[in-house]
């Protein structure tokens, strides 16, 4: 009969493993805060400018005719949230690879994205139903 020193690392076998305390527990689902959710919501009627930085000249023509402020956030992980949820809103599932790397950049998982982007396109496809065009 053979007989394996589990308590020996360098005699362990490659399979055998401790379980960690992220094999005891389910992760826990994406979730947003109600003000993440309210940036989504808000997003719905930024338009796809208010993400491009504007230039010196724009910026002074603004202040001289009153132009609207930028809907730009302080708070880097809210704007990239407010970026992505507003190309989310005009273009649905069809976004740019480096936004998505860059909203995860951000510190949003890949589960956030994907309840963002279900979010959105069901709240799309509910309001294109509502108004046909």
């Amino acid at each position: 009969m053979a007989y394996l020193a589990f308590a020996q690392p360098d005699l362990a076998p490659a399979y055998a493993f401790e379980a960690g305390p992220a094999l005891r527990h389910a992760p826990e689902p994406a979730r947003f805060s109600a003000l993440e959710w309210s940036v989504v919501a808000l997003a719905e009627r930024d338009k796809l400018s208010s993400l491009r930085e504007p230039g010196r000249m724009a910026m002074a023509l603004g202040s001289l005719f009153g132009e609207k402020r930028s809907t730009r956030l302080a708070d880097p992980k809210l704007e990239a949230l407010r970026r992505m949820a507003v190309l989310t809103w005009h273009h649905g599932y069809r976004v740019a690879q480096s936004t998505v790397r860059g909203f995860l950049a951000a510190g949003f998982t890949p589960d956030h994205y994907e309840l963002l982007t279900g979010s959105i396109v069901a709240a799309r496809a509910k309001r294109d139903r509502r108004n046909p065009r």
